[in-house]
């Protein structure tokens, strides 16, 4: 087990969430209906939003454009597997399980699903990531979204901050890292198969006017 801290976990972490878990207990029973149930189903809506952007762009976008909207989903997905990868490093307890605090969650993860990093805020950072860069106008609705959903994880009380700050962190640089990697070649067999000599930026191109 990779020892992050003197027990394992960063005490500032521990402390913030018990301060969240503690306001999550007092909340209202609504506050705490949503949150439950939010968590899980906003990977679900972020992946109808890439979706939308990506066929946006699949049906008007240029060659770069659409490459980008063809290659997205692989930096989501090696963002998971590395998340996964990760948690067997690492090792890591829920805090569920080794601190005595009341969760909104219905259960508390069995034992051997590990807590760092979290697989929703990686995912979810990932796909908000990705649609930013397809659209302009969906990514601003995705990215508020992705937050949401890391801080939910701590909030229902099934990791600690610093899970979700570093999963948002992996599935942010998986898709700026990876997608330009994937997208220039793609976009040359495009570009190709249109019959066009026309060159490429090189770079992806920032955010889309849609």
């Amino acid at each position: 087990m990779v020892e992050i801290g003197a027990t394992g976990v960063p005490e500032i972490s521990a402390d913030w969430y018990e301060d969240i878990v503690g306001v999550a207990a007092h909340a209202p029973e609504p506050v705490r209906w949503f949150a439950g149930h939010f968590t899980e189903g906003v990977i679900v809506l972020l992946g109808v939003l890439l979706l939308t952007a990506a066929l946006l762009q699949l049906r008007g976008g240029s060659p770069r454009r659409r490459a980008v909207a063809l290659v997205a989903p692989v930096p989501v997905v090696l963002a998971y597997a590395c998340s996964e990868w990760l948690k067997t490093i690492v090792d890591e307890d829920r805090p569920c399980r080794t601190l005595a605090e009341p969760i909104i969650a219905g259960t508390c993860p069995p034992p051997g699903d590990w807590s760092f990093p979290s697989n929703h805020a990686t995912i979810a950072a990932a796909l908000a990531v990705a649609t930013l860069l397809l659209s302009r106008r969906l990514g601003l609705v995705a990215v508020p979204l992705a937050l949401l959903a890391a801080f939910s994880r701590t909030f229902v009380g099934v990791h600690y901050p610093h899970d979700v700050a570093a999963g948002a962190l992996l599935g942010t640089l998986m898709v700026l890292l990876v997608t330009p990697l994937l997208a220039r070649p793609t976009a040359e067999v495009l570009r190709r198969r249109a019959g066009t000599d026309r060159p490429l930026p090189d770079a992806v191109g920032g955010t889309g006017r849609r």
